[in-house]
């Protein structure tokens, strides 16, 4: 009986926003954590470089953390296209006119922003974790390839474009996080946006002032 609940939960529109609240919600921790460690950039090389290698000193652990993201990643963009599934399908005549009411920017872009997130995440990888589009990856020397990646000009404003976009993704996703779970009422609603806006903020400052602080030679 509680298994056929939890199917019938997965199949509904309450159950699918749910997933991705929490798929989300992993996301945006992974997001936050990935950058406090990167900004050790700015402390040089000794830093960040240790923080790699401490990293990878935990071996199951690290990969573990992988695997809960990559689960997280896939659950999320799933339950996103099955949530989009159900609303084509629910709406049986196309708009004759349409007006943007009720809804901003980020929330009407959700469908952009987040296949090029994912075209971001995995050129990331390839650049920075694996470095086959790296012009001069070093294994284990992340300082190094961070200077090496972000001293293109190119490859800055590419991640500065990936940042906004995951900058909307973020604000409307953490929004709607909220009342997926409900926690969305009208007492609390301007600090939900607030801290939707500050953690998005945040992220965004911090991602950004990497790949502009090494092409303006702030960072060396």
């Amino acid at each position: 009986m509680t298994m056929n609940r939890a199917v019938a939960l997965y199949q509904s529109t309450i159950g699918k926003k749910a997933i991705m609240a929490i798929t989300g919600m992993i996301g945006i921790g992974f997001v936050i954590g990935h950058m406090v460690g990167n900004l050790l950039i700015f402390q040089g090389p000794e830093k960040l470089n240790a923080y790699a290698a401490f990293l990878r000193s935990t071996g199951g652990l690290l990969w573990l953390a992988r695997f809960v993201l990559l689960g997280a990643v896939i659950g999320h963009i799933v339950a996103a296209y099955q949530l989009t599934r159900i609303s084509l399908s629910s709406r049986t005549q196309a708009y004759k006119s349409w007006k943007a009411e009720g809804s901003d920017y980020a929330s009407r872009t959700m469908r952009w922003s987040g296949p090029i997130l994912l075209f971001f995440l995995v050129y990331h990888l390839l650049d920075l974790t694996f470095g086959p589009v790296n012009p001069d990856f070093v294994e284990g020397d992340v300082y190094h390839n961070m200077i090496v990646s972000f001293s293109c000009w190119y490859v800055t404003a590419f991640y500065v474009v990936g940042m906004l976009a995951l900058g909307l993704h973020m604000y409307h996703g953490i929004w709607s996080m909220f009342q997926s779970l409900g926690l969305n009422d009208h007492k609390y609603n301007t600090i939900w946006r607030r801290l939707s806006v500050a953690i998005t903020g945040i992220v965004v400052i911090g991602n950004i002032a990497m790949p502009l602080a090494v092409l303006s030679g702030v960072v060396r």
